[in-house]
């Protein structure tokens, strides 16, 4: 096994972690290690599928941010409490992970309830912020496994 290869078991390993974890940024770093797959002696894999799941990470590091506010509007919320999720993600960007699940919650909640909202159907919008943050939680999850078996069975077909 060629240095390359081990450096892309690492990276996908760690951007599975990352999916969960805010401090490191999951899809990229998978994607850096199919990167570093493609460029491995061991590894037969087409400049177009390196294309292709770039693209996926792409929109799946935007939709990251959008989901949670997705919800929120899904769940009732207003244009307000779209906001204030979006508001509440970046803010909880700084307090790792409780912060990365708890802040879309607290800001689309907390904007409802400035623009008026009642506070049960502002508690809805704020839940929908947090389911909208466990689909994309799942959604990365499921990229990056695909991404890891993508590159086992480019390695297996160069066998």
């Amino acid at each position: 096994m060629d240095g390359l290869l081990i450096l892309a078991i690492f990276l996908l390993l760690l951007g599975l972690l990352g999916c969960v974890l805010p401090a490191l940024p999951g899809l990229p770093l998978a994607y850096g290690g199919m990167v570093a797959a493609f460029f491995s002696e061991n590894i037969d894999m087409s400049w177009q599928t390196l294309l292709v799941w770039g693209v996926v990470v792409a929109v799946m590091t935007v939709l990251d941010f959008v989901i949670p506010a997705w919800g929120t509007k899904k769940f009732g919320g207003s244009k307000r409490g779209v906001v204030g999720c979006v508001i509440g993600l970046l803010v909880g960007m700084f307090f790792g992970f409780p912060g990365i699940v708890i802040g879309p919650f607290v800001g689309a909640f907390a904007f409802e309830l400035m623009g008026g909202m009642a506070s049960d159907e502002a508690l809805k919008a704020g839940f929908g912020s947090f389911i909208g943050f466990l689909l994309g939680t799942v959604l990365k999850v499921i990229c990056c496994g695909v991404m890891a078996w993508q590159v086992g069975s480019c390695w297996v077909s160069a066998a």
